[in-house]
């Protein structure tokens, strides 16, 4: 490995070793045309933006690092509603510094994922969401520009395929996000009201309790994100040198989907959130079994259920519910500021979710950490708990 950049000085984790090659992209014409070079070879190649979702080996890279660097935010023409407002943001943007610009300028829609880290490019692939928010409610579409393409194309926001945490770009997808159009509520009309921009309904009990109103409640927007500034800078989610919690990839793992029946096997205080209604009790007329016998019905019951459950362990019309990953990690007995002996990496002393590097760490050590974690739930409540952070080169 010939690089003198080393994945360590880029990613917020701080680890991660050499890169072989490195090239940083400024414009939209750059990013075609190092991506478009890198393609030429058959060495490997990997878009970086922030750096903050990256969990690299300490062998390193060897292949072509291209570094998303282009700026710009473009307000596009009025779509035809005068309440709302289009923009397109080249993917090198900060994604929380996009956040502060759409607040200054009196733009709504994604003032609750302020602090996020990393790059706008980014967002898309695992649909950002944070205290009620979720980039898929504001996202219109991408211009993506597909492994081995001459130019990007415009992929729509249904195209994109988004779930929780996902994309068809996470899930296998090659090429590299060029920018994002997103679909804003324009305040102009309130502020010449009102003196103020209020941001949208407010749809997460914790920031609710935050500012101390009721959930669905309307405040100015610079206020929900001040207030989940400080939320997240309470848990150590705000990047800060001076907070040794911050050095991470924020939540490490995904909050957990299960089917209703696998969610009823917990403690009854687990946390949990139905991501689909809860299915409505069914009465059985009187009569309606008579002409079979108790054991055959039961059999056909359970014909019916296995011949209907999906990929997900779910039955066809079974609701699915989140889990609180933290919650099954603190439960399993690994606590904040947990660490392996002898390893510089923690779970961090703020928030079970978030494993960090306490100063020198090595890539292998937040792997270990982050399978003992996974191990330790699995054996307590037979959940497998997902990585969030893209990991290249190492596996859990």
């Amino acid at each position: 490995m010939s690089g003198d950049v080393r994945f360590s000085e880029l990613t917020t984790l701080q680890v991660g070793g050499a890169i072989e090659r490195l090239v940083t992209a400024t414009t939209q014409r750059d990013l075609v045309d190092l991506a478009r070079e890198a393609w030429a070879t058959d060495a490997p190649w990997l878009a970086l933006g922030g750096g903050s979702n990256l969990l690299v080996a300490d062998d390193g890279f060897d292949g072509t690092v291209i570094r998303v660097a282009t700026r710009g935010i473009e307000v596009l023409p009025n779509p035809g509603d005068a309440a709302s407002a289009r923009i397109r943001v080249q993917a090198g943007e900060s994604w929380d510094d996009l956040v502060a610009w759409t607040v200054e300028h009196g733009y709504s829609g994604i003032e609750a994922l302020s602090g996020i880290p990393g790059s706008v490019g980014a967002a898309p692939v695992q649909n950002i969401g944070a205290y009620g928010q979720e980039l898929e409610a504001t996202l219109v579409a991408i211009d993506f520009l597909d492994e081995g393409a001459d130019a990007p194309r415009r992929m729509t926001a249904e195209e994109l395929e988004f779930g929780y945490r996902t994309s068809v770009l996470k899930q296998g997808l090659r090429g590299i996000v060029v920018s994002v159009e997103l679909e804003l509520h324009d305040t102009a009309a309130e502020r010449a009201v009102l003196g103020e921009a209020l941001g949208q309904p407010i749809a997460y009990g914790q920031l609710a309790d935050a500012l101390q109103v009721q959930l669905g409640d309307r405040v100015p927007s610079a206020l929900v994100r001040d207030s989940v500034l400080a939320l997240r800078r309470a848990k150590g989610m705000v990047l800060d040198p001076t907070d040794p919690d911050s050095v991470s990839a924020g939540s490490f793992f995904t909050n957990p989907i299960v089917s209703e029946h696998a969610a009823r096997t917990l403690p009854a205080g687990a946390p949990r959130w139905y991501l689909e209604p809860e299915p409505p009790e069914e009465v059985t007329p009187l009569g309606s079994l008579a002409t079979e016998s108790p054991l055959d019905a039961f059999l056909a019951h359970q014909a019916a259920l296995e011949a209907s459950v999906d990929e997900s362990g779910a039955a066809a019309g079974e609701s699915l519910v989140k889990l609180s990953a933290a919650w099954l990690i603190e439960q399993a007995g690994v606590h904040r500021g947990f660490a392996l002996p002898g390893s510089r990496a923690a779970v961090s002393s703020k928030h079970t979710l978030a494993l960090t590097n306490r100063g020198g760490a090595s890539a292998d050590e937040i792997a270990q950490l982050a399978r003992f974690v996974q191990s330790r739930v699995q054996a307590e409540f037979g959940i497998v708990l997902q990585a969030e952070p893209m990991l290249v080169g190492l596996e859990l």
